[in-house]
Formats: C-alpha cells, sequence, structure tokens
C-alpha cells in the first residue's frame, strides 16, 4: 500500500503477546517507539476517551451474581450450568448493563479474534441462556432488533 494511502505513512500492527511479557520493554528493547493501545470491547476509537475501568471479579444484580473468578453464577442463590462460552456471554452482558452489543463485537470479544462464525452463532447461544436463565429473568438480556443485544437488570 503506498504511504499516502496509510494517513501519512503511519502503519499499525496488531500484536499479541504472552500475559508476562512487558509490549513497551520489549519495543524500547528493538529500539522502537511504544504506542501501546490495548483492546477492548466496545472501546471508542477516539483518542481522548480514557479505556472503561476492568470489571471486578464478582457483578451483581437483584438476582443473578457472577463470580468472574471462580466462573460461578447463581440465579436466585441457585447455582446455573452454563458451558465456557455461556459463562463469558453472560459475564459480560451482566459486566455492562443497558450497553447495546453488536452480534459482530461478541464474535470478536467473546469467541476471540479469527472465529469462523456469525451473527447467528450468538443469537443460539443468547437462546441457549435465556433458557438456562429461566422464564423469571430470560428477558433481562433484551434483543435489539437488527443490532444486537443488551442486558437490562430489572432494578435500575
Amino acid at each position: 500500500m503506498p504511504a499516502h494511502a496509510t494517513h501519512g505513512g503511519r502503519v499499525g500492527y496488531l500484536v499479541f503477546l504472552p500475559a508476562n511479557v512487558d509490549p513497551v520493554a520489549l519495543m524500547r528493547a528493538h529500539g522502537v517507539r511504544p504506542e501501546v493501545h490495548p483492546f477492548e470491547l466496545g472501546a471508542s476509537h477516539a483518542p481522548d476517551v480514557k479505556p472503561a475501568p476492568q470489571p471486578g471479579p464478582v457483578h451483581s444484580d437483584d438476582a443473578i451474581r457472577v463470580d468472574r473468578e471462580r466462573r460461578l453464577v447463581e440465579v436466585d442463590g441457585r447455582e446455573l450450568d452454563l458451558t465456557y462460552l455461556e459463562f463469558d456471554l453472560l459475564s459480560h452482558f451482566v459486566a455492562h448493563p443497558h450497553t447495546v452489543h453488536t452480534r459482530d463485537a461478541l464474535i470478536s470479544g467473546i469467541w476471540g479474534y479469527g472465529h469462523v462464525g456469525d451473527g447467528r452463532t450468538v443469537d443460539v447461544h443468547v437462546a441457549r441462556l435465556r433458557r438456562k436463565l429461566g422464564p423469571a429473568y430470560r428477558g433481562r438480556i433484551s434483543t435489539v432488533r437488527r443490532v444486537g443485544y443488551k442486558y437490562v437488570p430489572d432494578h435500575q
């Protein structure tokens, strides 16, 4: 690609590193000026926007409690039997109430970069989650037509 097509000759790279590697130290060791931009699901691309604080280990509303450290979900004190992806999806919804999540953003953030799938994959997992939440709480995962889903706790 010609330099004029890259917005002033700048090129960006997406680099995945092990959790124990300091990216700034690694780049400085190789003579590269570090510009680290951590990826966050739903993050704004505006340069002056601060990243959202990371969700803590436990999120709950009046009936649904998600313990991320123990990977445990309780509904009215009853533990739910969730698959790995169902847990991640519900945990993400509960941690970000009232936020509309597109199917594409959920695929990228929950399933991960390079997942081969489409919005229907999200629809199937949401249907399973709603079934497991039961009739009293399935409505908390609200469909936003032609966009995606949002989590709406009862008491807020």
